[in-house]
């Protein structure tokens, strides 16, 4: 008896080339291109430019003594006369660029005496609007007095 022939099964390779193909394709279209280190934008922090330096502390506080006399972080600007206030002017001029640059918020906290005359407390925050500063606030009572 003989046996019935089988016909040989060929593996065609032509489509499986093909369709590797277009998977390779469709992986490398929709993959997403990794950054490399170096191509990442930074900021790095800003300075200012000065003429001469100053040593500004972090908090920013303004004291109107009885008198008239204006204290900058125990500092005394400008004569207890003046209204126009030029030095304290320049030195909130330069915090103003300085916080600007250091992407901040510019605060001011004032703190009146209670027997100091209320134009001077104008003077003042006309100053800070003339440096383009609005974040001013005043300081509470300490409630040494009582």
């Amino acid at each position: 008896m003989k046996r019935p022939e089988h016909p040989q099964i060929e593996l065609q390779i032509a489509p499986m080339i093909d369709v590797c193909f277009l998977l390779l394709f469709f992986y490398i279209l929709t993959s997403k291109p990794v950054k490399p280190e170096a191509d990442m934008s930074m900021t790095l922090p800003g300075t200012v430019a000065q003429e001469e330096s100053v040593d500004i502390p972090d908090e920013q506080r303004i004291t109107i003594e009885e008198n008239g006399q204006i204290v900058l972080n125990d500092l005394s600007l400008d004569k207890p006369d003046s209204k126009d206030l030029p030095a304290l002017l320049a030195t909130l001029k330069r915090f103003k660029e300085s916080a600007d640059a250091n992407k901040s918020e510019a605060l001011i906290t004032v703190d009146v005496a209670d027997a100091a005359k209320h134009q001077r407390v104008v003077d003042v925050l006309n100053a800070c609007a003339q440096a383009g500063i609005s974040g001013v606030t005043f300081a509470g009572a300490t409630g040494e007095d009582e």
